[in-house]
């Protein structure tokens, strides 16, 4: 199994003069999933090397035993300093696709055209393709081949518009996760905040938040038979 995880590239929260980038439980959390059942993972990311972390997943209160696992992992630590480069990347090397979430794809892995080709070109040869908490947002422009949006009448989920409102973002994201899913035509649904909330339609896998994350990896998993 040889699984492709692209993080963002992406490090201002808006116009707010504070940080972000992708959120480490959201990576740490399925990486073990995915490492554990003996999948090879390759980290990519829009400029390749070191993505920015999200300072507030990093907080003492954001950990977890995974987060804690990572942070203690010599070999995970160097891939991550060493992410591949998305040009580098040949999406038929891969059986499945992960995204961990963050506030930074909403900027960069949402609108990056490279993304959207390796999306639709996983889809096109079956194979699955998941992403939790904000990381949906890459489905913004991903079309079927018959130009329809790829989200369109399929069970998904993501950071809701409460969570948002919770962490007080709202105003500052560029589009919210949950409104662009239902305005692409996709059946949105959620859980109480930060509770575990995860969607497979066919080969789409979404999961709502951090608290989601170990779950999505292991429904990439089932998909992937």
């Amino acid at each position: 199994m040889n699984v492709l995880m692209i993080l963002t590239s992406h490090d201002r929260l808006g116009d707010t003069g504070k940080k972000t980038g992708f959120w480490l439980e959201e990576l740490a959390a399925p990486y073990y999933v995915l490492k554990d059942a003996g999948a090879t993972i390759t980290l990519a990311s829009p400029e390749g090397g070191q993505p920015p972390l999200d300072p507030k997943s990093a907080d003492a209160d954001a950990q977890t035993d995974d987060t804690r696992r990572f942070d203690g992992d010599a070999e995970a630590k160097a891939a991550l300093a060493d992410t591949r480069a998305l040009v580098e990347v040949d999406p038929e090397q891969f059986d499945a696709l992960f995204f961990p979430g963050g506030h930074g794809p909403l900027w960069d892995l949402a609108e990056d055209e490279t993304v959207r080709a390796i999306i639709e070109a996983m889809i096109r040869d079956e194979k699955p393709v998941a992403a939790v908490c904000h990381a949906p947002a890459v489905f913004r422009h991903t079309q079927t081949e018959d130009g329809e949006p790829l989200v369109k009448g399929r069970q998904v989920t993501g950071f809701s518009n409460s969570e948002e409102e919770a962490v007080g973002l709202t105003d500052v994201v560029p589009f919210l996760v949950e409104d662009m899913l239902t305005e692409r035509g996709g059946i949105y649904s959620k859980t109480d905040d930060w509770g575990v909330h995860v969607l497979r339609d066919g080969l789409l896998i979404t999961g709502q938040n951090p608290s989601s994350s170990a779950a999505t990896a292991r429904k990439l998993l089932d998909a992937m038979g």
